[in-house]
């Protein structure tokens, strides 16, 4: 059994530790943007492939005490490093983060842990020094009061790269957050969800993804694959598993809508790119069923009026990153309110990093939760009368 560490958006926890428990793994527990749990040795790969809400997934190489360098450099030192990296591999600390430990320099933690790290493979493998011509794999190091946790990187690139998105636009929201943002909702895929600032469409399409039990890292590969661990025919066996649970069955009502019509167009060729990789996943099992795409169209948020009785509108509205202007994004907020009225007994989701969004658009909402993915922080807004008896329930 392993432990493996997935980072998340920091106030994703939960949400995150959600899904893994619906993979079937154990919790171990979790600390601020990341989670930790136990797998077998397929959850290296699955938990790459299909976690919605992670950012990266770790395998945890060591957890100890050091007060010292001499103990931090034995206990890297002891790890079998040689029984998953190749001959070749160019090994980076990519990153080091310290708290309330005797150990606080991030440069030399990251020194003494490559030393140890080239120590134990020279020393296995009877090399003075190590080509370092193949693949790069990173390391990372977390010392929390002077418990030292040694993870290897399986991800490579951000697991929100899914690959489908050749442009962002200007600021994106990031996969992964669009994703925790639905779940948070609870939405379903029975009810209908638009977006009236799609920009480049990427909460439609984690939709569309999510509606269709689409795995999200069908369309990239994982450093995982770069290690001498990694079974290329387990692998294979775990995609095709995930390519029959791909329903093709269901009818979405996904749509998205921009008064700029080049992130309508931007929307329209991502969640063409998306729904190929999930054809060319469905192809791997001998299928040729095709997915539906999220419908994008040109509009003013402002002209829109609610198509069904019930819905859910989920959005990232521009803010000053955007707009050049704080003031303009106020004006905006305080448009918004017409969506409330225009789309009576539909849900709303709003994630925005404006201080005073409540303040603009005059209302209101029923849960918050501040969420930080990089160096950005926001807050999500819910305006849903169902999230209210759930929060009310727990009161009791």
């Amino acid at each position: 059994m392993n432990t493996l560490v997935a980072l998340c958006a920091i106030g994703a926890e939960k949400t995150l530790g959600n899904e893994i428990k619906y993979l079937g793994y154990k919790l171990e527990g979790n600390a601020p943007g990341r989670v930790s749990f136990y797998g077998d040795d397929d959850a290296l790969f699955r938990a790459n492939l299909c976690l919605r809400t992670s950012d990266r997934v770790y395998l945890q190489m060591a957890k100890y005490k050091a007060e010292d360098f001499d103990a931090l450099f034995d206990g890297v030192y002891n790890i079998n490093w040689h029984d998953f990296y190749k001959k070749d591999v160019r090994v980076v600390v990519d990153k080091v983060r310290t708290y309330k430990s005797k150990l606080n320099s991030e440069h030399s933690i990251q020194g003494m842990v490559q030393k140890a790290i080239y120590k134990k493979l020279g020393d296995k493998w009877n090399m003075q020094t190590l080509p370092e011509s193949g693949d790069e794999s990173d390391v990372r190091i977390y010392i929390d009061e002077n418990e030292v946790l040694v993870l290897l990187d399986l991800s490579g690139l951000p697991l929100h790269k899914r690959g489908y998105r050749t442009d962002g636009g200007i600021a994106p929201l990031r996969e992964t957050t669009a994703s925790a943002m639905l779940q948070m909702m609870m939405w379903r895929r029975k009810t209908p969800l638009h977006d009236p600032f799609c920009g480049s469409g990427t909460i439609a399409i984690e939709a569309c993804l999510y509606a269709h039990n689409i795995a999200p890292g069908f369309g990239r590969r994982f450093a995982l694959e770069n290690l001498a661990i990694y079974n290329k025919d387990r692998a294979l066996k775990i995609r095709r598993a995930e390519a029959e649970q791909i329903r093709t069955d269901v009818e979405c009502r996904i749509t998205g809508s921009d008064i700029d019509s080049q992130a309508v167009a931007r929307a329209k060729l991502n969640a063409e790119h998306a729904c190929v990789m999930a054809g060319r996943a469905l192809q791997e099992i001998g299928s040729d069923a095709k997915i539906e795409r999220p419908d994008f169209v040109q509009s003013d948020f402002a002209e829109l009026e609610a198509p069904y009785e019930n819905g859910l509108i989920l959005c990232n509205p521009p803010y000053g990153e955007r707009l050049g202007d704080e003031e303009e994004a106020e004006k905006l907020y305080k448009k918004m309110n017409c969506i409330f009225k225009n789309f009576p007994g539909w849900e709303f989701g709003v994630i925005t990093s404006h201080e005073r969004f409540e303040e603009a658009i005059g209302k209101h909402a029923v849960m918050t939760k501040n969420l930080k993915a990089g160096n950005l922080e926001t807050k999500f807004y819910m305006y849903s009368d169902k999230l209210g008896t759930k929060q009310q329930k727990r009161k009791n």
